[in-house]
Parts: C-alpha cells; structure tokens; sequence
C-alpha cells in the first residue's frame, strides 16, 4: 500500500512539474511575443524617430562647417559670405509657431522698398551658414532677405524636424509677419533649399499675403515619403520594411503625419509663380524627383 501511494505522489508530482513547466514555458512565450510586439510597436518606431526627425538643435554656430566634401571644398567662400553678411548688420526677428515654438530669424536691409526674400534652409541646416551666400545673391538683385531658422535649428525653438508638414505653416505665419511688419507694398519671395524648397512648395496653397508674388526652388523633392524611400535605399535597406515605421515614429513620437501634405500636391492648388532649380550632383536622377512638380508649376518672371 505504501508502495501505491508513493508511486502516486511521485506521478502527480511529475505532473505538477510538467504543469508548472508548460506554464512557464507559455508565460515565457507570452512575454517573448510581447517583448517582439513592444520592439516592433513601440522601440523601432522611436529609433526610427530619433534618427530621421529628432534634432538636438546644439549647432547654432554657423562658422563650425559639417565634414561633408561640398561644405570642405567651399569653406572659405561660406565663411567669407557668412563674415560679409554680418558687416550688414541684420535685425532679429521672432514669431510664434501655431504650436507654441518661438522661432527665429535675421533681416538683412538691402534698401527701405526694397523686394524681400524669406530664405529657408534644408534638413538639419543652418540659415546663416547655408544661405549667407544667398544673401548676397539676392543683395544683387536689389532685394531684401530674411533669414529663417526652421524650427529645430539654429536660434528657432523645437526639436522635431518635418520634412516641411510643420514647417510650411511657419513659413506662411513668416510671410504675414514680414507682411504686417514691413508694409503691403514690399513685394515678397518665398525661397528655399532642399527641405526649405519643398516647405515654401508646400506653403503655397495656404493663406498667404497677396504681396507674396513668386516662389523660388532650389532642389525640392516632390514628397516627404519620396526623399526618405531614397535615403533608406541608400542605406541598403528596403523602404517596404522601414518606411512603415518611420512613418509610426512621426506620428507617436514627432506628432505629425508624414503624408499630411507634399510639394506636387501643394503647387496644384497654388496661382503663385515657381522657379524650379535642380543640380545633376545634387540627386543622380533630378528629373525624377521633380518632373511632378514641373507639370503644375508655371515660369516666374521678376
């Protein structure tokens, strides 16, 4: 009898183990496939974020040029330019955001009636350092200009960049300001280079100031998604797997939708004239990136 009862203890003893085994085993599976869901819901997205719109904005000196080969060949000319800029003494300026950002810029007086041009600069840029020498450009054409820094950059608060879904709203509350601030009679044009392009693209279907009487484009592309799909490719990774989340990261992290609006889309609701510029060295393919925009764009005339 004895002998029973303990092969039955030691049965159900090695049931229990094999229970408790298989408990632990579906728990361990349980977190495993939630600790997947987390990674691929929650932390992918966020790395995602972190490396295509998060900015530190620490770089607010200009002079202190990025190590890429086109800043190394023209470092004496952009530091010549940026030095010539400040002898004309620019004004600061500041506005709100419609978010809440204050955001910065410079006016450089060319003459009292000037043109002005709003300049914008491009991802992750600095406006003093990329568009001094516009600057001077636009000084030649007997126009004004008022330097931008976009949010998240330079003096301009914030820390998430666009791709021009934010920006091309702080763009037309720049236009009013300069409006309000310099008179209606000043003729106003929008300029931009990269993502500053297709920002004053993308801010041309909202209420801008009637003054505002041209646009210029230098290197725009004709989507957020369409630059980014490039960037990844050139990456050697495959957007259809990193897009997705990219565009998650910007909506729980950066609080914006990625795909809210687009130059091609913008210029179609848009009477405002556009000058379109496209380097060969800038893209390998330009025409690819702004073919679009040239079927809704029309020739400006100053």
């Amino acid at each position: 009898m004895d002998i029973i009862n303990f092969e039955l203890d030691f049965i159900i003893f090695i049931l229990i183990g094999i229970t408790i085994l298989i408990l632990l085993t579906l728990l361990g599976v349980i977190i495993l496939s939630v600790s997947f869901t987390m990674f691929f819901v929650f932390l992918l997205p966020y790395i995602c974020y972190k490396k295509t719109f998060y900015s530190k904005n620490k770089d607010k000196d200009p002079t202190i040029l990025p190590k890429d080969d086109i800043y190394i060949k023209y470092k004496d000319i952009i530091l010549k330019d940026i030095n010539d800029a400040r002898k004309l003494n620019p004004i600061d300026l500041e506005i709100e955001s419609f978010d809440g950002l204050k955001l910065h810029a410079k006016y450089y007086e060319y003459e009292k009636d000037s043109p002005i041009e709003i300049m914008f600069h491009g991802y992750r840029g600095n406006a003093e350092r990329d568009l001094s020498t516009g600057v001077k450009r636009a000084a030649l054409c007997k126009r004004s200009v008022v330097l931008v820094d976009q949010r998240a950059s330079g003096n301009s608060e914030g820390h998430v960049i666009s791709f021009g879904i934010n920006e091309r709203f702080d763009c037309a509350l720049w236009a009013k300001y300069v409006c309000k601030k310099f008179g209606e009679h000043r003729k106003i044009i929008l300029t931009g280079i990269s993502m500053g392009a297709a920002t004053v693209l993308m801010a041309s279907n909202l209420d801008l100031p009637k003054n505002v009487i041209g646009i210029l484009a230098d290197c725009p592309y004709n989507k957020p998604k369409d630059i980014i799909v490039k960037v990844v490719k050139d990456m050697h990774l495959s957007p259809k797997v990193f897009y997705p989340f990219i565009k998650i990261g910007a909506k729980l992290y950066g609080h914006f939708d990625l795909e809210a609006s687009s130059p091609v889309e913008s210029v179609k609701e848009t009477s405002i004239p556009v000058i379109l510029i496209h380097g060969t060295s800038y893209l390998k393919d330009p025409d690819k990136y702004v073919k679009e925009l040239e079927e809704f764009v029309s020739s400006l005339q100053l």
